[in-house]
């Protein structure tokens, strides 16, 4: 959904037009998804003026992608639509501001919250795309069918 009438903070909206990555909130998370090959990382930026380092992680993110690529470790970006960014982001666990949210053939991988300095982000960067996939840390009991064989993280 890559939409310019989303009203948000510049940088989130450059992530959007210039870098091509979509705006992802409760109408279509589950379709982008299902449409993922490979590494993905959603941005949850968060108020810009009660979360100022929400701009600084999305100046890094293409910086962090670039690097990843360059080493191999290519992943797609999207941006949560701010208006409803804090309850999607709930949905998975996550009520810390900005989070980097990790997901694999749409599969819950892990998250990277806050503003960390440049070496410390490529370290982390490296152990997210490393780690596999798992159930996302939501409250609630685990469902689990009898027939759990093929089951797949959804």
């Amino acid at each position: 959904m890559i939409d310019t009438d989303i009203e948000a903070p510049p940088l989130l909206a450059q992530l959007v037009s210039k870098h091509q990555a979509p705006w992802i909130d409760f109408d279509n998370m589950k379709a982008w998804l299902a449409s993922q090959q490979g590494d993905h990382v959603l941005l949850f930026a968060g108020d810009p003026v009660r979360f100022p380092e929400a701009v600084d992680v999305a100046v890094v993110l293409p910086e962090l992608q670039k690097v990843s690529a360059a080493a191999g470790r290519p992943f797609g970006m999207a941006v949560a639509v701010p208006e409803t960014a804090e309850a999607l982001a709930k949905t998975f666990g996550s009520q810390r501001w900005p989070t980097l949210m990790f997901f694999r053939d749409g599969c819950y991988v892990t998250t990277l919250s806050g503003m960390h300095d440049w070496t410390d982000y490529l370290t982390l960067l490296a152990q997210a795309l490393d780690a596999p996939t798992s159930r996302a840390p939501t409250v609630g009991i685990p469902v689990v069918s009898s027939q759990a064989q093929g089951a797949s993280c959804h």
